[in-house]
């Protein structure tokens, strides 16, 4: 079925709140990879400071500028805007090798940090025995999950099992000690490995732990910094990692990802109150992606896969995986309004669907023969459903250039005007290539 042109609708002015700060989320909406990075990178010119709020070095955030590309994993996508404040919240698990082999390589770039990162004396350290004990379970794993084997899923464990490593502890050597040995011989003790094996797996993680002259320096209460800011009627921009589609809550469980990826999340993963944050703003994909194991419903033949996969450059950032690739899930990105509570919508890789003859998108699943609009927690259920697709007609011709919305061909603004309709939320950006010029704001 073809539809006739809606009209995409003004969004409302980002409120304030109550200390007079704006504070702005910006979450996946998808299965991760929907170009937050660039999102981020875009709206971080007007904050003064950009805040991640979980997750860890299984992130990658591309951002291109003046020709140059970006991969950040740990460092907040702020970080290429000058002079802005970029914080690491107590939700993220840190790998402190990997966080500062990003942070010397931006400085060997000309990228200028010195007293620009916090770093929450709350947050959880990511040490080499996680990393060995997740590429354990997913070997040992009868059901793959996919996981990107960086250690994030046994950090989460060790913090919730409440023999986890923070920040705070580094100042403490004697403390220190007595909690890296007790968790050193839980996991040797789950790893079965041989002495040679231990003996080198507990010499990385001391030389970890070696960067803590290095860290204290950058510690501070995140949600003090954030509240103080907002109170002086300064901006926050607050990015996660991952995507809703991804949340050990709300996601595809159990191929999700160990933390909570939500809008909520911000709050409880940087140390301040739900009332403080002004707007939530959600970034999809104009079609959709996922990398790893677990259901995606919209999914193209191989065929297809592979064309939209080449033309739009879906490979992992972190893993290299090639990412698998579908139609607009409208039944998955409703799902995903409903529980970040969005309030605007960035719609990313637009461009890349130039060339489509036709594209579709997903209204309504068919379960076992009974339509829902529903998406269902049931993920067994989710892997047989089929989706009923609405056809439109591609504009073929190229988008790359438009900068105002009144550039684009009249069927990629009826295609926008549709995912508006479909999901119920505001477009306010629409990003059509990779550099940070390559954006419409609504």
């Amino acid at each position: 079925m073809t539809t006739g042109p809606s009209r995409l609708t003004p969004h409302p002015p980002v409120s304030m709140n109550a200390a007079g700060g704006r504070c702005t989320v910006v979450v996946g909406c998808q299965w991760g990879d929907e170009g937050k990075g660039k999102i981020v990178d875009v709206l971080a010119e007007s904050a003064d400071i950009v805040a991640r709020y979980q997750g860890g070095a299984n992130a990658g955030h591309t951002v291109h500028v003046h020709g140059d590309e970006f991969i950040l994993h740990q460092i907040p996508s702020g970080i290429l805007h000058p002079g802005k404040r970029c914080l690491l919240g107590n939700g993220v698990v840190l790998d402190l090798p990997k966080f500062f082999a990003e942070y010397d390589a931006l400085v060997e770039r000309g990228i200028e940090l010195e007293g620009r990162i916090g770093i929450s004396q709350r947050a959880h350290l990511l040490l080499p025995y996680h990393r060995a004990l997740d590429h354990a379970a997913e070997v040992r794993a009868r059901e793959k999950i996919g996981t990107t084997g960086q250690g994030i899923g046994p950090a989460y464990v060790s913090k919730s099992g409440r023999r986890g490593v923070r920040v705070t502890d580094l100042g403490n050597a004697p403390r220190l000690e007595r909690l890296v040995e007790r968790a050193m011989g839980d996991a040797l003790q789950e790893l079965e490995v041989g002495r040679f094996a231990a003996t080198e797996l507990e010499a990385g993680v001391w030389a970890a732990l070696a960067l803590a002259g290095r860290t204290l320096p950058m510690a501070t209460d995140t949600g003090r910094e954030i509240v103080e800011a907002l109170a002086a009627g300064r901006s926050v921009l607050m990015e996660g990692a991952q995507g809703t589609a991804l949340d050990l809550d709300h996601g595809t469980y159990p191929f999700v990802t160990s933390s909570n990826t939500t809008a909520a999340a911000a709050a409880t993963g940087l140390g301040i109150g739900p009332t403080a944050i002004s707007a939530v703003l959600g970034v999809v994909k104009a079609y959709t992606t996922r990398v790893g194991n677990g259901p995606l419903p919209t999914e193209f033949d191989e065929e297809m896969g592979e064309r939209v996969r080449e033309l739009g450059g879906e490979f992992g950032a972190t893993t290299g995986r090639p990412r698998r690739c579908g139609w607009f899930d409208a039944v998955q990105a409703r799902y995903a309004a409903r529980v970040n509570g969005l309030t605007g919508l960035a719609v990313t890789k637009l461009d890349v669907l130039d060339s489509l003859d036709e594209i579709r998108i997903a209204t309504v699943y068919r379960v076992d023969g009974e339509l829902t609009t529903e998406f269902p927690a049931d993920t067994w259920s989710l892997s047989r459903v089929e989706p009923v697709l609405e056809r439109h007609p591609g504009w073929r011709a190229p988008t790359t250039e438009a900068r105002e919305i009144s550039d684009l061909p009249v069927e990629a603004y009826s295609y926008l005007a549709r995912l508006q309709e479909l999901t119920g939320v505001p477009i306010e950006i629409v990003s059509v290539g990779s550099r940070r010029e390559q954006i419409i704001h609504v």
